[in-house]
């Protein structure tokens, strides 16, 4: 790929094009995001976030971003262990996306700061934030090396990185799982959503993605320390964990 190109699941396309591909990506599935994560994960997404949310290490009084927070999960999780004393912002890129959150968070009786913004530049301050976490967005960002770096900026100094994300699965359980993937998946998304071509780049996305040791890498290329990562169910997904000092 030169310099102006990038994937878009398994095509080669110009920045500018991924950027307007994935943004039509959620706006069309938005309104099913949740009831299909629940189908997709049969309902571990919900075991994989309340994980990362433990492993934050985020007490009351904290102040945390939630990049691509989407539908909000983990903003409102968060939101109940910081209490009244913090703060947790819920952003994304995508206006349904937060659209959806944003009213969910109303509806849990929460009303958290909601800034729609790009990963790569994001609009706050050097060492602000005690935790910063993306959950199932990492893979979509164009650059996801400036995405890090500028979620590593407004860490304050200790604070951590939570990236939350599909990696490579256990050897054994490629076949089932490609199978899973390429044929279940799209026909899901036809089905609840009436949209198999999100689905099937959905699922494209997670094999183009780094792989654990990967991630960990360009975590610390972006000047995390203590980089670490959880495998969960069987590597389908992994948290990454970084400090900045």
């Amino acid at each position: 790929m030169d310099d102006n190109t990038t994937h878009f699941g398994f095509q080669t396309v110009a920045e500018e094009e991924k950027r307007k591909k994935v943004a039509q990506v959620f706006s069309s599935v938005a309104r099913k995001y949740d009831i299909m994560n629940d189908l997709m994960s049969l309902g571990l997404h919900r075991l994989w976030k309340a994980f990362t949310v433990q492993v934050s290490g985020v007490r009351e009084g904290d102040r945390v971003l939630d990049v691509a927070g989407g539908t909000a999960d983990l903003s409102l999780a968060f939101a109940r262990r910081v209490g009244e004393s913090g703060q947790v912002w819920l952003t994304d890129i995508n206006h349904a996306m937060l659209a959806v959150g944003r009213d969910r968070v109303l509806d849990r009786g929460f009303a958290l700061p909601v800034a729609q913004c790009d990963a790569e530049k994001l609009p706050f301050a050097d060492d602000w934030f005690d935790c910063v976490t993306v959950a199932f967005g990492l893979r979509n960002m164009t650059h996801k090396d400036r995405a890090l770096s500028e979620m590593r900026r407004v860490l304050k100094p200790g604070g951590r990185l939570l990236v939350l994300e599909f990696s490579k699965v256990w050897k054994p359980l490629e076949p089932a799982y490609d199978l899973y993937s390429f044929k279940l998946l799209p026909w899901l998304g036809k089905k609840v959503a009436n949209d198999a071509d999100s689905y099937r780049y959905l699922a494209e996305s997670i094999r183009m993605h780094p792989g654990q040791e990967e991630l960990k890498t360009m975590m610390e290329q972006a000047g995390l320390g203590k980089v670490d990562y959880f495998n969960l169910t069987a590597g389908i997904v992994a948290l990454h964990r970084g400090y900045k000092f």
